[in-house]
């Protein structure tokens, strides 16, 4: 049997492959190449798709490379969301550049969404209207890109994110999976296709989209090194993440701690319905059932302990951030907000502003240091909160991945403030691992109940029982997001 699987992270900076041996539930290899953004106009983000290919490409040939073409079972895909490419369905070549999640392009329109039409696209697709999704990117090319309107006329015209066009290319197929599909705001997440209502009010027809098939499907067959590889297991990257630490049943959660900070938390099979903010997305299908999550994030994490390093110059590396942590007992009355780009989830304001209080004149730096990452902890502990609370279900254990969670101060206040265990795993690309082992289930290499023992556990962080301390703290910061939200 061949025991090898390459897992593709397709990013919004870098593209990324690894090389999974199977038996051994390790990567042997990996590659990386860097992905340049533009910025054409103030709050546009776009991509040059075809570089995106190129450096695919690159990365999946020298995996391939490092094993043997022969030795390769599988391909499997993870990416970037919500980023938005265009094609011609001849050729295979991008008549625009990609738009890229993070442009605000469209925030106007769908600023406009009446509150009717809003309902609906909520109720049907689990997300509140913002220009942050697809389908505003998608309205916008139709109208603003004569190309791909001409090529949409002719019926030649392919539009998906990210992963369908990297699929087409590598396969002819044009498909998307269901987690990515569950991005567009075109996709209705309890009958699993497009709803022909929300493709009408943003005026894209049907035939433009890919067909959404089950995340751990058969993608079509690609070639490397002489040899037919197929393209098995597909899922957006914050669902790869999920699926990698391993949270399966209802009630597991994971927190990626990179730039911003983004909570998943595992419903089962139900499809719940926010009240605070959240989103509801679909998690993964595995063996024909699919599973849902509550999603939350913040907008600012690994970046505030980047302002600490280049914008205050208090600390040299993120790793001295720890250091200086642990140096004092506590904060010393110090309150920080991390709203440099306003507040996400569940405050939803992009007025509020970053906010740093309770100075005195005995505050050093270590207690600002301090402050900020117990600020990390606050954000996660309020998305926690609001999951709990709307689904009903206890949140048994949290697993973590990404930048910040080597720093083992965090870690272990975030179990302190969450009032439960942290557990941070020895492979800390759980975005590469997910979209790993779901590519070996959907070949048959790996079986469902084996998927657990795939991720080992590198240390547990266990709460303090001094619960009234940590909710006096999570408390005085409460305080000081009120304040963020009223700019005082």
């Amino acid at each position: 049997m061949k025991r090898y699987v390459i897992a593709l992270d397709e990013g919004t900076t870098s593209v990324r492959a690894g090389v999974y041996d199977v038996e051994k539930g390790i990567f042997i290899h990996r590659a990386q190449q860097e992905v340049g953004q533009s910025y054409p106009k103030s709050g546009w983000v776009e991509q040059d798709a075809n570089e995106i290919y190129y450096k695919v490409m690159y990365v999946l040939n020298d995996c391939v490379q490092s094993v043997g073409a022969g030795n390769v079972a599988g391909i499997g895909i993870a990416n970037q969301r919500e980023t938005v490419v265009c094609w011609n369905r001849e050729t295979g070549e991008p008549v625009c550049p990609a738009i890229v999640w993070q442009c605000r392009r469209t925030g106007k329109f769908c600023a406009s969404i009446s509150a009717e039409m809003r309902k609906k696209i909520k109720d049907k697709t689990g997300l509140l209207p913002d220009a942050y999704f697809s389908a505003s990117k998608i309205k916008w090319n139709l109208e603003n890109i004569p190309e791909a309107k001409k090529l949409q006329e002719e019926g030649r015209l392919c539009v998906g994110t990210v992963e369908s066009f990297i699929i087409f290319r590598l396969t002819g197929r044009f498909l998307t999976d269901y987690t990515n599909a569950s991005r567009t705001m075109l996709f209705d997440i309890r009958k699993m296709q497009w709803d022909q209502e929300l493709c009408t009010f943003f005026g894209i027809p049907l035939d433009i989209l890919p067909e959404p098939v089950p995340s751990d499907a058969r993608f079509g067959t690609t070639r490397f090194g002489g040899k037919e590889i197929p393209v098995a297991g597909v899922l957006g990257d914050q669902q790869a993440a999920l699926f990698g630490q391993v949270c399966h049943r209802e009630g597991e959660g994971k927190i990626t701690y990179g730039t911003g900070l983004f909570m998943l938390f595992h419903t089962g099979e139900k499809c719940i319905f926010s009240d605070s903010g959240l989103l509801t997305t679909v998690g993964y299908t595995l063996n024909g059932k699919t599973y849902y999550a509550l999603e939350g994030s913040a907008f600012n994490a690994g970046s505030a302990v980047q302002w600490l390093r280049d914008g205050l110059g208090i600390i040299k590396s993120s790793e001295e951030s720890e250091e200086f942590a642990c140096s004092v007992s506590d904060t010393g009355g110090v309150s920080f907000v991390p709203a440099f780009t306003g507040l996400g989830a569940p405050h939803w304001n992009s007025e509020a502003r970053g906010l740093l209080t309770g100075i005195s004149r005995g505050t050093t730096r270590a207690h600002i240091i301090r402050a900020v990452l117990e600020s990390i902890a606050f954000s996660a502990r309020d998305l926690a909160d609001c999951m709990i609370r709307d689904s009903g279900i206890c949140l048994r254990e949290i697993k973590c991945d990404g930048g910040a969670s080597a720093n083992s101060f965090l870690m272990q206040f975030q179990a302190d403030v969450l009032g439960i265990a942290v557990n941070r795993p020895k492979e800390r690309e759980s975005t590469l691992l997910g979209v790993a082992l779901l590519s070996a289930a959907s070949l048959g290499i790996l079986a469902p109940e084996d998927l657990a023992d795939k991720r080992i556990s590198e240390k547990i962080f266990v709460p303090s029982l001094e619960r009234k301390k940590y909710e006096e703290l999570y408390a005085n910061y409460l305080l000081a997001i009120k304040r963020a939200l009223l700019n005082e």
